[in-house]
């Protein structure tokens, strides 16, 4: 006999409709609320949310084979195309494999100097706005992710293309509404959000055919870098003989390495920021430890690892507010997961947010504390309780750039400055592909006294 996970009773299904597009953060915690394994049915389609760590386990390790990409990325295809954070199957392994190498620890330890380098660069960009007005420094920190990527990833700079953080931002609220639409809404309709989807798409793919075409005068010209853009162009080739589908296919994945490769760590630099203007204590443990290990310079690649307290600061911020909110599948075959039945093509969810907080996996779990992980406490804990950077095959392939980015940034911006939030602006997280705060990050920067 088929057992079910329990379900919201028919009544509550009206608000967790209007949640699932006006609060999605509510919906995964009401859902939660019910049982760590929930089912919910919307019509024809089931939804599973799955909040323990071994049903996650289950879905993105163990049998991660018959859960394909879900709700928002599926609908996000229409948005990004067949790129890595999309795609599935052969598809998948094939981008996958091809850019693997340009994110080996030992070549991403190599772009150490270039990663200090930009976080110097944002340190002097706040700098010249002390005793001014606030500045948004989400949308700042949002330009170092790109030169870092630019630097570390495509041997390019990005820093000419001023418009991508503003396009990438019209298509995540087009991606969004694609998942709450469910893909209902007309791509050609003459809604004003279409229009500024389509404007911002087109801007993208200028943006991809001009680092392309660079790209491929350099190695004609003998040149033969070792970055993701260069595999990303060696692979296409190989195996697209069609030119409109090849530069298709180059269009897809590289808009997708700049949307992933700088969206979550600038989500994740954010929220750390903000957490240490909220809690003294930890920023002044952060600048103790810069001054101690950094001196007056700017941080090496053996740094990273003296950088220990800062390290464990930017682990709680992922905790509080993982950049990657929720993980969606559906269940390509029927299954059992942890005793109860799941349908085939019904959508999973596995939520970070709201694992990363459940009272029963964490002490106090909504107070910041960076202690939760000092090895000694790490090594007690279920290794899938904690899920920042996802699980299983699709574990996030940037993330040891993503953390030497966020390390290096967080203690010379902390060393060097001092950053208030603006008191009239709320810190409301906002779910979106990343976990974003709402309106930006308005804050005042002073000199540290």
């Amino acid at each position: 006999m088929k057992v079910h996970p329990p379900g919201p009773p028919l009544r509550a299904m009206p608000g967790l409709l209007r949640k699932l597009v006006a609060d999605r953060l509510a919906l995964m915690q009401d859902a939660a609320d019910l049982g760590d394994a929930v089912r919910v049915n919307m019509g024809p389609k089931k939804m599973y949310i799955f909040n323990r760590p071994d049903l996650a386990k289950h879905v993105l390790a163990d049998n991660a084979d018959n859960y394909h990409k879900g709700i928002g990325l599926v609908q996000a295809r229409r948005v990004l195309g067949d790129g890595l954070l999309t795609s599935d199957g052969e598809v998948w392994r094939t981008q996958r494999r091809a850019v693997q190498p340009a994110f080996k620890p030992g070549r991403i330890t190599r772009q150490a100097d270039a990663v200090a380098e930009e976080a110097a660069k944002l340190v002097a960009l706040l700098r010249r706005h002390e005793g001014q007005g606030p500045v948004d420094v989400l949308h700042e920190v949002t330009g170092l992710t790109l030169g870092v990527l630019g630097r570390t990833l495509l041997d390019s700079d990005l820093a000419r293309y001023d418009s991508i953080a503003h396009a990438f931002e019209e298509v995540q609220d087009q991606a969004m509404l694609e998942m709450v639409t469910q893909g209902a809404t007309p791509g050609w309709l003459p809604f004003p959000a279409q229009a500024r989807f389509r404007k911002a798409r087109r801007e993208l793919h200028r943006v991809a055919d001009a680092l392309v075409a660079e790209r491929v005068a350099r190695m004609a010209d003998g040149e033969q870098p070792d970055d993701a853009l260069s595999r990303i162009i060696v692979a296409a080739r190989a195996q697209e003989k069609d030119a409109e589908r090849e530069r298709q296919r180059l269009r897809e994945e590289l808009v997708t390495l700049l949307l992933a490769g700088h969206e979550t760590t600038a989500s994740t630099l954010g929220w750390t920021l903000y957490l240490l203007e909220q809690h003294p204590e930890a920023r002044e443990g952060v600048r103790a430890e810069a001054r101690a290990v950094l001196g007056d310079r700017i941080p090496e690649a053996a740094d990273l690892h003296k950088l220990t307290y800062t390290t464990k600061v930017i682990q709680e911020a992922m905790r509080l507010y993982p950049p990657v909110w929720v993980l969606p599948r559906v269940a390509q075959e029927d299954d059992e997961v942890g005793g109860y039945h799941v349908s085939a093509k019904s959508d999973v969810l596995v939520c970070p947010y709201v694992m990363h907080r459940n009272p029963r996996l964490w002490e106090d779990p909504l107070r910041f504390d960076p202690e939760r992980f000092d090895p000694k406490r790490v090594a007690g804990r279920d290794r899938y309780a904690y899920i920042p950077f996802g699980a299983g095959p699709r574990f996030c392939i940037g993330s040891n750039l993503g953390m030497m980015e966020a390390v290096f940034v967080a203690a010379l911006v902390t060393r060097d400055l001092d950053l208030r939030m603006h008191p009239c602006h709320p810190a409301v997280p906002e779910a979106m592909l990343s976990l974003r705060m709402r309106g930006g990050m308005p804050m005042t920067v002073h000199p540290v006294s």
